[in-house]
């Protein structure tokens, strides 16, 4: 071997080893970046003349979630007001959203029933994105059964929300209007039509807080907040 080809061969050597430690180190970034970015599973029903005429609830692998929607500012009025919150999933609900996911194939086969003799019950979407995937459906009804679970958690999580909603309102215009919205929420409670409570806790907590409310509105503020540290109404 001339001194040249054995110079050439030593820096192509040198090269290899060096390339190697690159690329490794490039998928190991990948991975972290698809690790450290949390799944997102995304749930938005459009539905006119409703109340809310549509939302939208996002939740990520690690519980986080955003509320949007657009609804009546209260029972006596038609305005409308754009409104949005964030909380955090119960550990169990959020791993029941996710394990429902997965059996749904993350939302990328047929989703819809196709079934057009139904009744319209509003435009429903389910999203799930995460660092390796990005995948939507859109349906009125679905056969699917991890999808219909879907569809009912994400459902009663947003009634949840919308008496937590009406309830501020209330609380800061309306007082006299309480003890109804807390009547009709003790009921749905009751039969299990609500879930993830703590989301609203701080607004009941603010009612339950607050001197110029009556006693008798206090009290039911304070039953249903003892209601949602208790286990899961069964469904």
């Amino acid at each position: 071997m001339t001194g040249t080809t054995r110079a050439r061969s030593q820096c192509a050597g040198r090269w290899q080893r060096l390339a190697f430690p690159v690329g490794l180190l490039f998928v190991l970034c990948a991975i972290s970046t698809w690790a450290a970015e949390p799944a997102t599973i995304t749930f938005s029903l459009n539905f006119p003349d409703s109340d809310p005429e549509r939302y939208t609830i996002a939740v990520q692998s690690d519980g986080h979630a955003r509320y949007e929607c657009l609804a009546r500012i209260s029972d006596q009025s038609d305005e409308r007001e754009a409104y949005q919150t964030e909380f955090s999933f119960s550990d169990t609900t959020r791993a029941q959203i996710f394990d429902l996911a997965a059996r749904a194939r993350y939302f990328s086969g047929k989703v819809d029933s196709g079934n057009r003799k139904l009744a319209f019950t509003g435009t429903k979407k389910l999203s799930y994105k995460d660092g390796q995937r990005e995948t939507t459906a859109a349906y009125n009804f679905s056969s699917v059964p991890a999808v219909q679970q879907l569809t009912t958690l994400f459902q009663s999580v947003s009634a949840t929300l919308e008496f937590g909603r009406r309830l501020a309102y209330y609380h800061r215009y309306q007082k006299l209007a309480l003890d109804d919205e807390l009547k009709h929420m003790e009921d749905e409670v009751k039969r299990g039509d609500l879930l993830e409570l703590q989301a609203v806790k701080p607004v009941l907590q603010q009612i339950y807080d607050d001197g110029s409310v009556l006693n008798v509105v206090r009290a039911r503020a304070q039953r249903i907040m003892e209601m949602g540290n208790g286990p899961a109404p069964a469904r």
